[in-house]
């Protein structure tokens, strides 16, 4: 059963995804997110009565914790004032979503919803995630998925898929995928840090 294996995820397995079958409300999903809140290492999320289970493994940590750390040394080289929030929930019955993005940030001052978040893909989905973005209004979604940064920047009423950041017009892309894909992440730290000081 679905829920019995999530229940036991073993700390190295690789990450997996699980969809429940059929149609859940609001309520139902409130409970079962209820029930497994103590679980660790398992995600859970919701589009229009679609309840979605992730969990979560190294490979896919190792990503997204390099990917902020060197978005933050690009904020400190920078002098650009941000609030880290992570993965914090963000989630509207009105909005019928509910998810965790891998890290999010304000920029600037803290607004009502992020103004970047970042999706790392390992096993599967991408950017019908956006979807989930688009209701709260995040204004640009990076996803990191087979060694390449795709970025989409909100334009009215969709996202569409951008060459930089727009909302970081300095950002060196290249720098920022070169350095990710090395093994060693003390040398991807250093040599981003070298590489911003050379700008």
């Amino acid at each position: 059963m679905v829920l019995a294996s999530i229940h036991n995820p073993a700390s190295s397995t690789p990450e997996q995804r699980f969809t429940l079958p059929g149609f859940h409300t609001w309520q139902q999903f409130k409970a079962i997110q209820a029930s497994i809140e103590d679980v660790p290492g398992v995600r859970i999320s919701y589009l229009d009565g679609c309840v979605e289970f992730m969990t979560v493994g190294e490979e896919h940590e190792i990503l997204k914790t390099i990917i902020g750390a060197l978005i933050e040394l690009f904020f400190l080289h920078n002098q650009i004032e941000f609030v880290p929030v992570g993965s914090a929930t963000r989630e509207a019955e009105e909005r019928g979503a509910s998810f965790e993005p891998d890290e999010s940030y304000y920029i600037g001052e803290k607004k009502k919803h992020p103004d970047l978040a970042v999706e790392v893909i390992i096993t599967s989905g991408g950017i019908e995630k956006l979807e989930k973005y688009k209701r709260f209004g995040v204004r640009e979604v990076w996803f990191w998925q087979t060694n390449e940064l795709s970025i989409y920047n909100f334009r009215d009423v969709n996202y569409e898929k951008v060459a930089n950041s727009e909302l970081l017009p300095d950002f060196d892309r290249d720098l920022f995928v070169r350095c990710i894909k090395k093994n060693s992440k003390l040398e991807a730290m250093t040599d981003f840090m070298k590489g911003l000081s050379e700008d």
